[in-house]
């Protein structure tokens, strides 16, 4: 004979066992929601980045006889973010304030609009004994057509032969305050043409056997002598001495 407690025990049990399953269904949900919400944000910050890093960790870059001692957030590509030697290194800075990639300036790093204010620079062994002042004289004056004309900042602007391989790039020559030839390449953007981040580019000799080239916007040609001294400056704080 059944008691009403005994027709009860059945449904209690199965009742019970439900419980337990939606319980651990509910914590199993919880808890994949929340490694989704930290994996989002990781995954979301990272695309933010773009391959940026805002590490700061040291890298000692050896090409031929000399070092660069770079802050990884400095180094464009991340296969470069190494210690030991290469062939080159290519890095970006804020301008004026010559400094890497941060959270608090990434606007800058990835927005295109706002490129004018970086500069691009690359890092290799010198292939030529004269930087691009050097050169001046010997090759490209001989590629100069037509008269030349004023340009921003007290630089004067020199038209290339269509023959000279430079396309539509233009020389622009100048004097640094030393009475040293400067001289910059760059494709002048025509009126209501947007300039581009790099559209202006000149190279240096720097440390023992380097070359530097460094890329800007022709829209920061009124700074030429800023950022030139500013970038020497650069590599010289970074080389080993």
């Amino acid at each position: 004979m059944t008691t009403a407690a005994d027709d009860e025990a059945p449904e209690a049990l199965i009742s019970n066992r439900l419980l337990f399953r939606i319980t651990l269904a509910i914590g199993f949900l919880a808890a994949l929601a929340s490694a989704l919400s930290v994996a989002g944000r990781w995954f979301g910050e990272d695309l933010v980045r773009g391959g940026n890093t805002d590490s700061r960790a040291n890298y000692n870059v050896i090409i031929g006889q000399d070092v660069l001692t770079l802050p990884a957030n400095v180094i464009r590509f991340e296969k470069q973010r190494k210690t030991g030697t290469a062939e080159s290194v290519s890095i970006y800075l804020s301008w004026p304030d010559l400094e890497g990639y941060s959270r608090e300036n990434a606007a800058l790093f990835s927005n295109p609009q706002s490129s004018n204010g970086l500069i691009f620079a690359e890092f290799s062994q010198s292939v030529m004994s004269r930087d691009m002042s050097g050169r001046v004289e010997p090759i490209y004056s001989k590629l100069f057509a037509g008269e030349p004309v004023a340009g921003p900042a007290g630089l004067t602007i020199h038209r290339l032969s269509k023959k000279s391989g430079f396309g539509d790039e233009k020389l622009l020559t100048g004097k640094l305050p030393d009475g040293s030839m400067y001289a910059v390449r760059c494709l002048i953007p025509a009126a209501n043409v947007e300039a581009t981040s790099a559209d202006c580019l000149r190279d240096v000799h720097v440390g023992r056997d380097l070359t530097m080239l460094y890329r800007f916007s022709s829209t920061l040609l009124p700074q030429w002598q800023e950022i030139d001294r500013a970038a020497r400056a650069y590599a010289a704080r970074h080389l080993a001495q």
